[in-house]
């Protein structure tokens, strides 16, 4: 048989890759449920659902490869990348979901709690994290809700070519502000910007996108610590954060 591939491992979920076929193993059965529920009205393309039995959930590998990773520069095409831009526009024209997504008021005290404990942890110079506190204001103002992926990291789309053949892991799908999807798959490769607003169109504020760099890094670090990954590495949300201080 096919070797186990584990793609990803920690307390709450463990993605195993044997041959074409992903297990998904979450210990919050509800998680699947969104997955399931966000794939069948997302306009774009996703995996195939082989079968779902808690808390195991099976889908059949995409073709082609990750649109780019972490800490290295993306690889994939211009044309790709605005590709990628118009297809996270058709999601957000969609219909939102029967079910919501964070508001502005749980953003504000997400950043405010997390703001809170990494100044505590001394994980980062303090100035670096009151510079980007003051930078993420820009994102919590009111915003017209539209379906979004959640989790739109850069390595949860797929292309071929020029071509999108799809997008993976929509546990965090909901309703919520479009320039966050946009903010989460550029985080870290800020330099590709131009290209997936080249395809998304009107409408993008990079302002805002920029603002949500600083929130979902200050917001995210410590989840990553506490799950055995490490926000220091190149790309990564410290980086991400100390990037955004004034050149001096």
């Amino acid at each position: 048989m096919d070797a186990v591939e584990i793609v990803v491992a920690h307390n709450q979920r463990t993605t195993l890759r044997v041959g074409d076929v992903f297990l998904k193993v979450d210990s919050d059965p509800s998680h699947h449920e969104v997955e399931v529920g966000a794939m069948a009205l997302a306009p774009v393309p996703t995996p195939e659902i082989l079968w779902m039995r808690a808390p195991v959930l099976a889908l059949a590998a995409l073709p082609g490869k990750a649109l780019g990773v972490l800490g290295e520069p993306s690889e994939a095409s211009s044309a790709a990348w605005a590709a990628t831009g118009a297809a996270v526009r058709r999601l957000h024209d969609a219909p939102l979901p029967p079910w919501s997504g964070p508001s502005v008021e749980d953003r504000v005290a997400e950043l405010e709690t997390e703001c809170a404990w990494l100044l505590a942890d001394g994980a980062l110079p303090a100035e670096i994290i009151r510079h980007n506190r003051e930078l993420a204001e820009g994102a919590l103002r009111p915003w017209k809700p539209v379906f979004i992926h959640g989790d739109l990291q850069i390595t949860h789309v797929f292309t071929d070519g020029d071509d999108v053949t799809g997008i993976i892991d929509w546990s965090e799908a909901a309703s919520g502000d479009a320039m966050f999807d946009l903010a989460i798959l550029t985080l870290g490769h800020e330099e590709r910007l131009e290209d997936l607003l080249a395809g998304y169109g009107a409408d993008a504020d990079p302002d805002v996108i920029r603002a949500w760099w600083s929130l979902r890094s200050l917001v995210a670090s410590r989840w990553l610590l506490e799950h055995g990954f490490d926000p220091n590495t190149p790309g990564a949300e410290f980086d991400v954060l100390r990037s955004r201080m004034p050149r001096v």
